[in-house]
């Protein structure tokens, strides 16, 4: 059975920092492209960040780009998320999912809650 299991959440002020991991388990996701998306309470699900199945490519929302970073190692099925320069509006349960062509798996979700 395939799950993927977020970790790091957590509550910060603003100016911190958070570094989300997401572990999966079930097969190897090395051919899966990984990423994460985030949704806020009353708002739809948006995308943050993503990175190509070996690392060579790196995606980031407009709203993240220069704070936030992601990396995997597929060694370990893992993919991270180092959020800094956090700000309020960041707050968001962040889910992770894993996606090749019309297969995706999603995470749990992991609450980060971010203060002024």
């Amino acid at each position: 059975q395939v799950q993927l299991a977020e970790s790091g959440g957590g509550s910060v002020q603003a100016g911190g920092s958070l570094e989300l991991s997401c572990t999966a388990s079930g097969r190897t996701f090395s051919d899966y492209g990984m990423g994460w998306f985030r949704q806020a309470p009353g708002r739809e699900r948006e995308f943050v960040a993503a990175i190509s199945p070996y690392g060579r490519n790196t995606y980031f929302a407009d709203s993240v780009k220069g704070r936030f970073t992601i990396s995997r190692d597929n060694a370990e099925n893992s993919v991270f998320l180092q959020m800094n320069s956090l700000k309020p509006e960041d707050t968001a349960v962040y889910f992770c999912y894993a996606k090749m062509l019309r297969t995706t798996y999603w995470g749990q979700g992991t609450q980060v809650t971010v203060s002024s």
